[in-house]
């Protein structure tokens, strides 16, 4: 019997999701460089105007993830994510009209970066809502991973790629094939067949149906109550909180202090970058390998170590050791990211995975800006190099949550849980 990658392979559903996928990820590269070039190059916006855009592209992923979440669990998954994709689409389209008009502006850059990321936020909780709906649950770690490798493919090749059409097309009109890669997208996802589970309808006799307060604070609820939930948002929380402090001064402390070259930093990105894509290829079989819950506590282990090199490098050795930073640091992120999503997909009741993908995100991502802030701080009132070290050493005991939990017993990919009336039933392994 062909193993479960293989039958991804050949599984028409997932591949048209993938399909659909890969394009459009390749197409944001686009995106992701010429918006910044528009901004810097044809509006000429000044310093704080720039750092609002990027402000204004994070703000939706802290601010509408809990909201987003209640609609997942609301409304079938896929023609969520067939409105995000072409909403993108007219959004981005935009740009190049404007500018075709000579009507362009840093506002509507603005407005693009908030439409953009609001739809971005309810594809991306869709999408990983979606996943455990299309195919089988010891499938997932495999699915996760193809779907990883993807977008790891689009982080290494994609800012030249971008580059090179934006070279051709110009920065503006370089964002049409973004636009159209979002069309593509909604085309492939509209083409899958398989019927998503229905939304069970609310049982009055249970009381009145939930507001979207409640029903925001139930998905938070179930990951802080899920024993394993609760010990994967911490690592993860942690391991984003240091990670950010060190990353936030990574570039300057590598000019100001270690003397490197823009280009030099440049290279030593790019071959680290491969990290990522080592990743994904082999999430799934260290997780064969050496046991589901083995492996999340080796990845967050090791993930500590990323900063660690960097701290104790001599001016000799830095260059080599920015390239070993970003290689440990996209590898196990990957590995530890494959699987713990696959983990979360297969353990959550389907009525329960928008709230638990969009509680998780919040938690997550919410230690982001607190890190890179703190890490600014830091930068300026103990040294840049002092700042590296509190990055590494918190970010060494990241894995402890996960790795003092039942998780790490874990072999296999455990049963589903049953969907309890609250919602908030846990796993048992199997």
């Amino acid at each position: 019997m062909p193993d479960s990658s293989q039958r991804l392979l050949r599984h028409p559903d997932f591949l048209k999701l993938w399909t659909g996928e890969t394009v459009s990820v390749f197409g944001d590269a686009i995106t992701g460089l010429a918006v910044p070039l528009i901004a810097a190059s044809v509006l000429n916006v000044t310093a704080f105007e720039f750092g609002l855009l990027n402000t204004l592209g994070m703000l939706p992923f802290i601010v509408l993830s809990l909201p987003a979440g209640v609609w997942v669990d609301r409304m079938r998954r896929r023609p969520i994510m067939i409105a995000a994709d072409l909403g993108r689409a007219v959004a981005i389209a935009t740009i190049p009209a404007a500018f075709a008009l000579n009507a362009l502006s840093i506002w509507q850059l603005y407005a693009v970066a908030l439409v953009v990321g609001a739809l971005t936020v309810f594809f991306d909780v869709a999408y990983q809502s979606y996943l455990p709906s299309i195919i089988e649950r010891d499938q997932l770690v495999d699915g996760n991973g193809k779907l990883q490798v993807t977008q790891s493919a689009a982080q290494i090749l994609g800012p030249g790629m971008a580059g090179a059409l934006i070279g051709v097309l110009r920065a503006p009109f370089a964002m049409l094939i973004d636009a159209a890669s979002f069309v593509w997208s909604a085309a492939f996802v509209g083409w899958i067949r398989k019927a998503e589970p229905p939304i069970e309808p609310h049982d009055e006799a249970t009381g009145p149906k939930p507001s979207m307060r409640g029903e925001m604070a139930a998905g938070l609820r179930y990951v802080t109550g899920h024993r394993w939930l609760r010990s994967i948002a911490a690592s993860t929380g942690l391991a984003n909180l240091f990670g950010n402090v060190g990353g936030a001064i990574f570039v300057l402390y590598l000019v100001r202090e270690r003397g490197l070259s823009a280009a030099a930093i440049g290279v030593a990105f790019s071959l680290g970058s491969f990290g990522v894509l080592i990743g994904a290829l082999v999430a799934a079989r260290l997780a064969r390998r050496f046991g589901l819950g083995h492996t999340l506590v080796l990845a967050s282990a090791c993930g500590g170590l990323e900063w660690l090199v960097v701290a104790l490098a001599p001016d000799a050795l830095i260059w080599p050791a920015a390239v070993a930073s970003v290689f440990v640091g996209g590898l196990t992120a990957v590995v530890w990211n494959v699987n713990q999503v696959s983990l979360r997909q297969a353990i959550t009741p389907p009525r329960m995975q928008g709230r638990m993908n969009a509680s998780m995100r919040f938690i997550v991502w919410g230690t982001i800006p607190v890190g890179a802030l703190a890490g600014g701080a830091l930068g300026g009132a103990i040294g840049l190099h002092p700042t590296i070290w509190v990055g590494a050493v918190g970010s060494l005991v990241a894995f402890l949550p996960v790795a003092l939990s039942p998780v790490r017993s874990l072999r296999e990919m455990p049963a589903a849980a049953e969907d309890g009336a609250d919602g908030e039933a846990e796993a048992e392994p199997a």
